[in-house]
């Protein structure tokens, strides 16, 4: 039995345990950076979002901080059902916009503005109030943000960007400046209840509210690093006035909060130490996720988390004050090195058309009858094939149950991520050069599943990066399996 069978079947026995009815439907929900996965389980208008993951520890961690802010009425989601092993469980479906979402659907609004705002007064909450009852035993990982889970950031960025761009350094000395300043940014205080990761990915906008998802990683720290982490989200690209008034409404917030007053000045210092430590903490994890493990999404944001950078060193020629670490980070975030992650962006006057075929290899490759015939084609034949199981025969790669299996049971997101990697080259080309064709196939043995999905995947891919629509065709159609 396939892991989606398993957690179907779960899944739904929770469902019915808590709601006293059966789900009628189930599809999957596309998976993010974590290990996690996701369903969304209905019948009629009752919902729930049922949740696998294989970490217990962490899971105790969303379980308490869950029920300690629902205490304090900070907006997270119920949590209907847990089951026996605590792997698994049913927790309230908020729908699926986030504020990033609304950004980027709105742009720069009133509405957006104040879902941010709201955003942070409940953060002010959790971290301040929520905070003070909190027992850090329950972290499932690191209980507190302190000076080696700093120096960690660092070493982080080091490591996994710094050390890729071929940038000549003195290692060293800056080894030591590492030390030297996650000792000072450790001793700022006060330590409070950290998010951790608190940016506008995680927060869903439900009922006009803002909610809170994925806190598994709360410890204690310094409350200003989740201000800075959504702020200076690199591609929310927030304009610094914007960050001023949010920054005012966060102070306001606290404020209002049943506490004795904070030191306004100290907390605004110490906001920006943590605005840099933020920023070179995001490249750190573009560099993992998508220099090296080549994942689409971290590399396309390593062009803004640049810039960025060269913004805020820009306004704050004292941040960081170490010369070392200053000249590295002036040095990352230049033109040059910005450069070579810009992503060329299809403009109206693009005469480039992208065909994207599926195909069946009993059938033979599709002909290319275009001017130049440049292209590829891909053999899916190497992946795990769906159409061997009896429960997806009659279905393709474009059903989500197809789809969940080749995510999760396959190579297949490995295959894609090289795939999307030689696109890219041609199309970033071909753009600069103004060609007018490419045609990208995708070939398995009955053209019905794993070819299917690669080119549909494909096709979101190109359409998030570029802003092209692509033509799409499945050419063995017709011979589907029923």
């Amino acid at each position: 039995m396939s892991k989606t069978e398993t957690d179907t079947l779960i899944l739904e026995q929770l469902f019915e345990e808590h709601f006293g009815k059966k789900s009628e439907s189930i599809s999957t929900i596309p998976m993010s950076g974590s290990d996690r996965r996701y369903y969304r389980l209905s019948t009629g208008s009752t919902s729930a979002i049922g949740t696998f993951n294989q970490n217990i520890a962490e899971n105790n961690s969303f379980y308490y901080f869950t029920d300690l802010f629902r205490k304090h009425e900070i907006n997270v989601p119920k949590i209907y059902k847990t089951g026996k092993d605590r792997r698994y469980y049913l927790q309230q479906d908020l729908g699926s916009v986030t504020l990033f979402d609304e950004l980027n659907k709105q742009g720069l609004t009133n509405e957006v503005k104040e879902y941010y705002r709201m955003s942070l007064e409940q953060l002010a909450k959790l971290q301040w109030i929520a905070g003070r009852e909190a027992d850090y035993n329950n972290c499932f990982g690191t209980k507190q943000f302190d000076e080696k889970a700093i120096s960690a950031d660092f070493l982080y960025f080091k490591y996994y960007f710094a050390d890729l761009q071929k940038i000549v350094y003195d290692k060293n000395e800056l080894t030591d400046e590492i030390e030297e300043i996650s000792k000072d940014l450790g001793r700022i205080q006060p330590k409070m209840l950290l998010f951790r990761d608190f940016q506008s990915r995680n927060i869903m906008i439900y009922d006009e509210k803002v909610y809170f998802i994925d806190y598994q990683g709360c410890m204690q720290g310094p409350p200003q690093y989740d201000i800075a982490s959504l702020l200076w989200q690199a591609k929310a690209k927030l304009p610094q006035k914007w960050k001023d008034e949010l920054l005012n409404s966060y102070i306001t917030s606290l404020n209002n909060l049943p506490m004795a007053k904070v030191d306004e000045m100290y907390l605004r210092k110490g906001y920006l130490q943590f605005v840099m430590l933020r920023l070179v903490q995001v490249l750190g994890a573009y560099g993992f996720r998508g220099l090296l493990e080549r994942k689409p999404h971290f590399i396309s944001s390593i062009a803004p988390a640049l810039k960025n950078l060269e913004g805020f060193l820009k306004d704050n020629p004292q941040i960081p004050s170490y010369p070392k670490i200053r000249g590295l980070l002036e040095k990352i975030s230049s033109k040059e090195i910005q450069n070579q992650y810009e992503t060329i962006q299809a403009n109206e006057d693009s005469k480039l058309k992208i065909q994207i075929n599926s195909f069946s290899y009993k059938k033979g490759i599709p002909s290319d009858n275009r001017e130049h015939g440049g292209g590829f084609v891909f053999d899916c034949r190497g992946i795990l094939n769906p159409g061997r199981i009896e429960l997806y025969k009659k279905l393709s790669g474009k059903d989500e149950m197809v789809q969940s299996y080749l995510q999760s049971e396959t190579k297949m997101p490995h295959f894609l991520e090289h795939v999307y990697s030689i696109v890219d080259i041609s199309i970033d080309d071909y753009l600069k050069r103004d060609f007018e064709n490419i045609v990208i196939n995708f070939g398995c043995t009955g053209g019905q599943h794993r070819s299917v999905y690669a080119a549909e995947s494909l096709v979101k891919h190109i359409k998030r990066k570029y802003n092209i629509d692509s033509e799409v065709k499945h050419m063995n159609e017709n011979n589907w399996v029923r």
